[in-house]
């Protein structure tokens, strides 16, 4: 069975290669852009089988299913909601819920060996739709509690959020630092792409909060906030032209 992941979180991306050579199965591709992953489709064989992360650096999956159009059966794998994932059910789409559970992935690629003669016929359509509806409203607010006190912080006010020591912090144009009880995978979905950008694994950036960028070594660059101040402030090099695209638009 031909197998080509699409995901653009690299750790995601080699933890589910990894998880699917432990079962036996070959990674034929690891596609990490919607413009990546269009070329590779005009110029290989489709797949059996295709991992497909919804949300990517550069737009969202479905703009490569509407340009491509293939034929393979997909799981999509997805850090959403509980509403979310009762869409993908209602809709006969299957996925696996990030963080990847190893049973989880067996059972569905069992599912799928079962089912490929005939392939189910997903009303991928339908589907977009509702994805996009669903996700067209994006978080305007956090509601953070300090010690018996709350405080509501804006996404206008979000200069940052990053990962450190196994925590998710929010940083603020007031230099406020805020513990969160989500990680950036679960966060990403959230926020606006217009507005928000996660330029590595461990740190989301807003527009509006970018002072400077330069560029860094081995063909990266980096970002210099208005108040925060980081080493780890650095778009990762596989993230560079989405990069670049998302400060354009």
């Amino acid at each position: 069975m031909k197998i080509v992941i699409i995901e653009d979180e690299l750790p995601s991306a080699r933890l589910l290669r990894r998880k699917l050579e432990d079962l036996g199965y070959t990674v034929s591709a690891v596609l990490q852009t919607v413009e990546e992953s269009i070329e590779w489709f005009m110029s290989n064989t489709e797949p059996d089988l295709l991992f497909l992360d919804i949300q990517l650096a550069d737009g969202i999956s479905f703009d490569i299913l509407e340009q491509v159009k293939p034929s393979s059966a997909i799981i999509f794998t997805t850090a959403y909601d509980e509403y979310m994932l009762r869409a993908f059910k209602q809709n006969s789409i299957d996925y696996l819920l990030k963080p990847i559970e190893d049973e989880e992935l067996k059972n569905a690629i069992e599912k799928f060996r079962q089912l490929r003669h005939p392939k189910p016929q997903l009303d991928l359509a339908s589907f977009e739709a509702l994805f996009r509806n669903t996700v067209q409203t994006y978080k305007e607010r956090f509601t953070i509690k300090i010690g018996q006190n709350l405080k509501v912080v804006t996404t206008q006010q979000i200069e940052c959020i990053y990962s450190e020591n196994k925590g998710t912090y929010l940083y603020t144009n007031e230099k406020g630092n805020y513990l969160l009880d989500q990680t950036l995978d679960a966060l990403m979905p959230q926020l606006s792409p217009k507005d928000f950008f996660r330029i590595n694994r461990s740190t989301i950036v807003q527009f509006d909060a970018i002072k400077n960028i330069a560029v860094h070594s081995n063909a990266r660059l980096k970002i210099y906030l208005k108040h925060y101040e980081s080493d780890e402030l650095i778009v990762s090099r596989e993230k560079v032209t989405a990069f670049k695209n998302w400060l354009d638009n």
